[in-house]
């Protein structure tokens, strides 16, 4: 059984989750994409409650791309929980966000962030930027010995 490497992209915005979806498909980034839109519902699928209780959560994401303002729980509660968690504390996470804030670049990192990378305004850069994540983090990038990633 061949894997997919599994992206789960926690975004609120609905706009934002369109142009990152399309920016994947136009990258040929063909991976398979579970949306979150919220803090809460990124932490049930990570660690397999709620409406998912029954993944299996033996195998994690690829990557997860984190916005960091998000509804109910934020981007950055997220980062500090999911290092917190055994089974989620070696997940690439790249914080993908418009916020212009230095303090959100500095406290992202402290709390385990893997890469910070700024929304571009222009469709053209931010089409260059997925196309680096998505060569690094799916291609080049390996996994810990024995982490398994997902279907």
């Amino acid at each position: 059984m061949t894997l997919a490497k599994t992206i789960l992209l926690v975004e609120d915005n609905p706009d934002d989750e369109t142009l990152t979806l399309r920016a994947l498909r136009k990258n040929d980034i063909t991976n398979q994409v579970v949306v979150a839109h919220d803090g809460v519902e990124a932490l049930d699928y990570l660690h397999g409650t709620g409406p998912h209780a029954d993944r299996d959560t033996s195998f994690q994401p690829q990557l997860m791309l984190l916005d960091l303002q998000l509804p109910r729980i934020d981007g950055m509660e997220v980062l500090r929980r999911i290092r917190a968690h055994e089974l989620t504390k070696h997940l690439p996470t790249v914080v993908l966000t418009s916020s212009k804030e230095d303090e959100d670049v500095m406290r992202s990192y402290s709390l385990g962030a893997n890469a910070f990378v700024r929304k571009p305004v222009d469709f053209g850069e931010f089409l260059e930027a997925v196309k680096c994540l998505g060569l690094f983090w799916l291609v080049l990038n390996e996994a810990p010995a024995g982490h398994r990633r997902g279907p």
